[in-house]
């Protein structure tokens, strides 16, 4: 019996991302189950007895139980030369010029088999600092974090999958301030997620308000004080959500390999903390799978199913590690001489929701904490099974491995079996992004994150070019519907809308109890939050041992994640959630607007271009609605025309449009561009765009003076009387994204540069 898709959203991502397809774009996979059973052979095949395994495999996989990774998905047993391994940090960048653009390389390598990176820009010397022996000034990190950045978005153009990287720098660095304050320029290292390494040292003196070095190479640059250095990295995050925080002495001390390595990076969400060429796979196990009888008195989360699915999926990313391919020889030496994976959760917040718990609640931080701990207990006995067969992962050392902190809160049974047969996998769990997966699996909540809405209204493009509205149901709140009809959810029913900031660090806390590496989580903040309330949360997530800690505020600058509709008792379906509203429909046109004509004459052209810019006045401000391109010269003419009706049809949408100007201005004409105005233009549509920017300027939609100077694409300039729907999505194009676990997730077709 074929399986039935939860959703259509469901069988499309499948469709779209994990489908094997030929060459020519047909499907190799006639269903989800030849997928499921093409991973299980794969994966089955490192075996003794593949055929045994590979039965035990597909069963796991079945009914989308234990959910691999994306790549593992996608990629497992078709034969394509590709790495199954997410996550990536890369070797240690030196401090000398042909060390650096070394890495460089190393990383195009890398990003361009689709894997996300991390990078420690800490070893670089600070600006300013005398480099010998060329009588100059370096000039610092951030300098190559552009060419870094620059190098990642030629990567995608070129047609990579995603082009997600992390860059990370030591809260003593002298550029630390400058690395706070990157991204607050909008057009500035884009393609990177920025985190500052705190220390503990850091943490007391903050606490205590004393002063703190910056240094470098044991030369003291500056000293500052730790709070007001603290201050600045939250008033960052508050007003941009950059940098993140990263714990990193808690990380490595931490470790169960703290005596063979030292972390100082991430992979791009955080969950994975990686030594130089650390590599880790990911995958969940659907906790919302394995709940019976749901929300009923005798709902529970079957332990032994959760048992046997554990030890199962344990054994199937170990073979991982021995059936993928690497961009590095580094890395696949890294890999199997420590054989890390990262099994986590999914579904956690809906499993809760069957049970009658509200995610944040004391019961449900508590029943957290017990299935966190009973998956790692059955994660590490399953590994030292594998152990005993297969032997334990090559830097093993029995004295030195159970000194970590994190084997310390062990039981003593799962301590002394590890002590007389070792373990497979040096460390095992993880929870990972699932934003992508998780609506595949039937859209369950995702991670350990709460349900961020019930319901929601998606556009489907149809193929003969119409739209129609699909509505995207949460896994727990569909079965509700299915189990109670119309009765209205409970109150115990909460979302991610409502929640209390310190609701989402408890959960984070508890989960992270029982998780040997990290955490991918989003602490959604309220846009009102005060700025010492939003400090607070930081405190919390140090207090309770976490890890690292990020967090989302929608405000002027960021923009709203999501906009929901109010519950009013007019709605029909008030009571079972809010929905996702898109702005999709085109503005309307006035019958009369008022423009400016802008004459544009190309070097060597021998007509001039005009170009006219209409606009619309809404909530008493103006904002572009229509342009017209017009030129004598008719080896123009289809291109003008097209390129018209296009920038008209973005226009028209409303919301945030001044990223056309951005693509305008990025083009450049391999025949050369021409010096107009004392600056050099790469292209004629460099220049259209840059007359858009000037007219955008003079009527207030964007800052800034216009004609080549730097704008703020991403800054607010909505004029249409209420807040955007959340920025629109580089993959399907509909508003809503949305910040979960770290990383902006469309709901619409779940892009995520992180899964």
């Amino acid at each position: 019996m074929m399986t039935r898709f939860a959703a259509p959203i469901a069988e499309q991502i499948w469709d779209m991302k994990y489908r094997m397809k030929d060459a020519e774009g047909q499907p190799v996979d006639g269903s989800v189950e030849d997928s499921w059973r093409r991973v299980a052979r794969d994966l089955a095949r490192v075996e003794k007895d593949p055929a045994q395994w590979e039965d035990r495999f597909y069963t796991a996989l079945e009914d989308f139980k234990f959910l691999p990774a994306g790549r593992i998905l996608a990629g497992a047993g078709t034969g394509r030369a590709v790495t199954l391994f997410n996550c990536f940090v890369m070797g240690t960048i030196p401090d000398s010029m042909s060390g650096i653009f070394d890495m460089l390389k190393e990383a195009a390598l890398t990003m361009q088999q689709g894997g996300g990176i991390g990078y420690d820009f800490s070893t670089i010397r600070p600006r300013g600092a005398a480099v010998k022996g060329v009588a100059a000034d370096a000039s610092g990190p951030l300098s190559f974090m552009d060419v870094w950045d620059a190098m990642c978005r030629t990567i995608m153009s070129a047609g990579s999958r995603r082009g997600a990287m992390m860059a990370t720098m030591r809260c003593d660095h002298p550029d630390v301030e400058q690395f706070i304050e990157a991204k607050q320029d909008s057009a500035r290292l884009r393609m990177f997620n920025l985190s500052v390494l705190v220390t503990d040292a850091f943490m007391e003196a903050v606490k205590a308000d004393t002063s703190w070095d910056l240094k470098f190479d044991g030369k003291v640059y500056r000293t500052v004080q730790a709070r007001d250095l603290w201050n600045r990295i939250m008033q960052a995050t508050y007003d941009y959500a950059e940098p993140g925080v990263i714990f990193i002495d808690r990380i490595n001390n931490n470790n169960n390999l703290h005596y063979a390595e030292t972390i100082a990076a991430t992979n791009p969400c955080g969950e994975q903390p990686l030594p130089p060429y650390g590599a880790c796979l990911l995958g969940s196990v659907n906790l919302a799978r394995l709940v019976t009888d749901p929300f009923t008195d005798r709902a529970q989360l079957d332990p032994d199913a959760l048992d046997d699915l554990v030890r199962t999926a344990i054994r199937m990313m170990d073979n991982v590690v021995d059936a993928s391919r690497f961009p590095l020889e580094q890395q696949l030496a890294e890999a199997q001489a420590k054989r890390r994976i990262g099994l986590g959760v999914t579904g956690l917040a809906d499993a809760l929701l069957m049970l009658g718990l509200r995610y944040g609640a004391e019961d449900a931080v508590a029943q957290t904490r017990v299935w966190m701990k009973a998956i790692a207990r059955s994660a590490y006995l399953a590994s030292v099974d594998l152990a005993k067969e297969k032997g334990a992962f090559p830097l093993f050392d029995a004295d030195e491995y159970l000194k970590s902190g994190f084997l310390s809160k062990m039981d003593d049974d799962v301590r002394a079996a590890i002590a007389e047969h070792g373990i497979r996998n040096a460390l095992l769990t993880s929870i990972a992004p699932t934003g992508t997966i998780s609506l595949y699996a039937g859209n369950v909540s995702s991670g350990i994150e709460p349900v961020f809405a019930y319901a929601y209204t998606r556009k489907v493009l149809q193929k003969d070019g119409s739209r129609t509205e699909e509505e995207v149901v949460d896994y727990a709140v569909q079965m509700w519907r299915d189990l109670k009809g119309d009765a209205p959810l409970p109150d115990y029913f909460v979302n991610a809308q409502t929640l209390e900031p310190k609701d989402h660090v408890a959960m984070q806390a508890a989960a992270q109890e029982w998780v040997d590496s990290s955490i991918s989580k989003t602490i959604n903040c309220p846009e009102d939050i005060s700025f010492e309330d939003f400090k607070d949360v930081y405190l919390a997530a140090w207090d309770l041992g976490c890890k690292g800690c990020t967090t989302y505020r929608p405000n002027d600058v960021t923009g709203s994640v999501l906009s929901v509709s109010e519950k009013t008792e007019a709605t029909p379906e008030a009571d079972q959630g809010a929905d996702v509203v898109y702005l999709t429909e085109p503005l309307d046109r006035p019958g009369a607007l008022e423009g400016t004509t802008y004459k544009l004459k190309w070097p060597g052209s021998e007509h001039a271009i005009y170009i006219t810019v209409n606009d619309i006045v809404q909530g008493g401000h103006r904002r572009p609605f229509e342009v017209f391109i017009n030129s004598k010269n008719m080896e123009h003419y289809a291109w003008t025309v097209a390129l018209t009706r296009m920038i008209s049809a973005v226009f028209r949408r409303g919301g945030d449009v001044s990223f056309v100007v951005e693509e305008l201005k990025a083009v450049f004409d391999p025949r050369g561009g021409a010096w107009m105005q004392g600056r050099y233009v790469p292209s004629i549509l460099a220049a259209i765009g840059g007359v858009i920017e000037r007219h955008m300027v003079s009527i207030g939609f964007l800052e800034g003076e216009g004609m080549g100077l730097k704008s703020d694409p991403e800054a607010e300039k909505m004029a249409v009387g209420e807040r955007p729907k959340g920025p629109a999505c580089p993959s399907c194009g509909q508003y809503g994204m949305r910040m979960i676990e770290g990383c902006m997730t469309c709901p619409s077709c779940g892009h995520s540069k992180c899964g």
